[in-house]
């Protein structure tokens, strides 16, 4: 009788674990399915080389170098991301304590009447005695099912895809960073242009109040050469507002209010030009943290079904408890009051009310959801990637076509600033080629922050550098 487990308790044991292999839990299964391979785009190529981590210092700008670095030191967005890895990380800590012996003392003192019908006679019985008892309590979780540690897998799932959704954060807070100051690049260069035009009309107007004066022209042509000086300084006002727009969304990305004026960004002729990759990368999915995150969640959610599934089976612990109680706390830490026990307990599902298959379908729908997550993830990053690379090489010929046509549009005004000035042009022939020539300069502009612009996506849509066995190794 003294044996550990004798015939009656084997038998009990075998009885629940055959008990438990009728859990039902058929007829649920995802129906999601992961998409295993991206879209095949135009082209790609294996031998692009990899994005570094540190991708703006290749516009060689130290202002643009250094607002990088500071917004990704203190800015909100990429601390909730932080907070969230952390919050995972202490899951996997907790899931992981699970899996392994769990120890604890307790002390329970107690000033208690008894009473006269129970099981104490007397003197104890209707007496009013202390009483104090002194465990020391141990139990370990046997994981036959796998459930703990399908629940550790899972935790370990969600902590890689927050450390993925950090780097994620990085990448776009860093984009987000070079495309509002690439505009305020922009914006300077559009002020330039309207600065310029605002010169040349003015000087036209000179011009005509001279030959009007000598009777050349009328006050037709005079008000129109005065009409074009408000339009241009409209424009110009137009500008300083959106610059002034531009620096403070730069401001609130890198998180403090001196940010570069307008006046100090670079010229776009001063910024290396554009190399434009010509194929996407192979292995564009492993390079992308958003696709990486999400495939993580998949991971995670598949160890979640797991763990819902062990449910069904009995839980299988070691318990022990080794202690002192005595009632009267004088004689508590005597050897006659010692006491002790130690043994299996196991705890089997029978009947739930359906609670373990709902709980089932609830994390298998999960499961769909992570996987069509995965799904859009891939088909959004090759998206953005073939986007930004088609923009590349468009934008490329655009610009031969437009400095082309710029030219063209000088010459033109130039011939009709003569024939104005000769007196064999009208003067609407001067504002329609100046018309011509501003449009084109604007379009310069234009096509040029839009290069700079595209390589920002791009550099972004490659993964801005990001290590998918980096992020692995960090745990």
């Amino acid at each position: 009788m003294n044996e550990f487990l004798p015939g009656r308790r084997a038998a009990g044991l075998a009885a629940a674990l055959l008990l438990a292999g009728c859990a039902n839990f058929s007829g649920i299964e995802p129906e999601a399915k992961l998409r295993t391979q991206a879209p095949a785009a135009e082209a790609t190529s294996a031998n692009v080389p990899a994005v570094s981590p540190q991708w703006w210092h290749e516009f060689g700008d130290a202002q643009l170098d250094a607002l990088v670095e500071e917004a990704l030191r203190g800015n909100p967005t990429l601390g909730v991301a932080q907070a969230r890895l952390r919050r995972a990380q202490a899951v996997t800590e907790t899931a992981n304590a699970a899996r392994l012996p769990q120890v604890g003392a307790s002390l329970d003192i107690t000033r208690q009447l008894y009473t006269e019908n129970g099981l104490y006679p007397p003197p104890l019985a209707g007496s009013v005695n202390n009483s104090g008892t002194l465990n020391l309590n141990a139990s370990w979780e046997l994981d036959f099912f796998g459930k703990n540690k399908a629940a550790l897998e899972a935790a370990l799932g969600g902590a890689r895809a927050a450390q993925a959704d950090v780097e994620a954060a990085r990448v776009v807070l860093a984009a987000n960073v070079a495309r509002s100051y690439f505009q305020l690049v922009r914006v300077r260069e559009q002020l330039a242009v309207a600065q310029r035009t605002l010169e040349q009309r003015d000087q036209q107007l000179k011009l005509v109040r001279q030959r009007v004066g000598a009777g050349l022209d009328t006050n037709l042509e005079l008000r129109q050469s005065e009409g074009s000086l408000p339009e241009t300084r409209q424009q110009i006002e137009a500008l300083q507002e959106q610059g002034q727009i531009a620096r403070n969304a730069l401001a609130a990305l890198v998180g403090k209010p001196d940010v570069p004026e307008l006046a100090a960004v670079p010229a776009m002729k001063t910024l290396p030009a554009a190399t434009g990759l010509p194929a996407l990368p192979a292995d564009l999915l492993g390079r992308r943290a958003d696709v990486a995150a999400a495939r993580w969640r998949v991971e995670a959610a598949g160890e979640d079904v797991k763990n819902a599934k062990a449910q069904f089976y009995p839980n299988i612990n070691l318990v022990g408890f080794l202690g002192l109680s005595t009632i009267g706390l004088g004689r508590l830490i005597d050897m006659g009051s010692l006491q002790y026990g130690f043994g299996p307990a196991i705890r089997l599902p029978i009947f739930d009310g359906g609670r373990l298959r709902a709980n089932l379908r609830g994390k298998t729908a999960d499961l769909d959801a992570a996987i069509e997550s995965y799904n859009g993830a891939v088909l959004e990053a090759v998206h953005e990637s073939a986007d930004a690379v088609a923009s590349l090489q468009s934008l490329a010929k655009q610009q031969v076509e437009q400095r082309d046509a710029e030219a063209s549009a000088e010459g033109a005004y130039q011939i009709a600033l003569q024939r104005y000035q000769a007196g064999l042009g009208t003067y609407l022939n001067v504002l329609a080629a100046e018309t011509a020539v501003l449009n084109q300069r604007r379009l310069g502009v234009d096509l040029a922050g839009r290069v700079l612009d595209s390589r920002v996506a791009l550099y972004r849509a490659l993964g801005g550098g990001y290590s998918a066995d980096a992020t692995v190794a960090a745990h």
